[in-house]
């Protein structure tokens, strides 16, 4: 009681060393535990008082400590945001592999936990700043995600998009995909 240990609620640490109010240097992630957490103490109790330390002075007034907490979870909410955007926009593919087949990469209306009402074909979409690629599923028809539907697109979803490679050796619509 009486002690500010808002690091353990995103680290996990319980330790002496983790139940500490200095929240500087964590990531995006961890500040959304901490908002959780927030939210679901304040959802289902009621304050009884202030701690006066880093986010509250002897006023019980708001320091500027707390301040910046508050802007960097913003950040961290608006980050998951776009994050759940271009999931919603280019969701992981079904993958699998066995020594006998080698990798198979597919995509369907439910693929990577999103469910639409397109399948879509695998593409390796690569993150500028980022050497490496994940797979995706890409709507291959339509206009491009975020355009109105219009007679000016070539009806070819996001296939143009230019993060995205197409699969060596892998027709341009399949569904699926095996790299031997």
């Amino acid at each position: 009681a009486g002690r500010d240990a808002t690091r353990a609620f995103a680290s996990g640490d319980f330790t002496a060393a983790g139940l500490v109010d200095n929240v500087s240097g964590l990531s995006p992630p961890e500040l959304l535990s901490i908002h959780s957490w927030l939210s679901f103490y304040s959802d289902n109790y009621d304050p009884v008082g202030k701690l006066v330390g880093r986010f509250y002075d002897e006023n019980g007034a708001p320091t500027e400590a707390l301040r910046e907490v508050e802007a960097a979870i913003e950040e961290a909410l608006k980050f998951q945001a776009e994050s759940e955007q271009k999931k919603q926009q280019f969701p992981p593919c079904n993958s699998e592999w066995s020594s006998a087949k080698g990798t198979r990469f597919w995509c369907s209306r439910q693929s990577g936990g999103v469910h639409r009402d397109w399948a879509g074909v695998p593409r390796k979409l690569y993150r500028p700043g980022s050497q490496g690629s994940r797979c995706v599923c890409v709507r291959s028809t339509g206009p491009p995600w975020g355009q109105p539907d219009s007679s000016q697109h070539s009806d070819r979803g996001d296939l143009d998009n230019p993060h995205l490679q197409q699969y060596e050796g892998c027709h341009p619509l399949a569904e699926q995909c095996i790299l031997t």
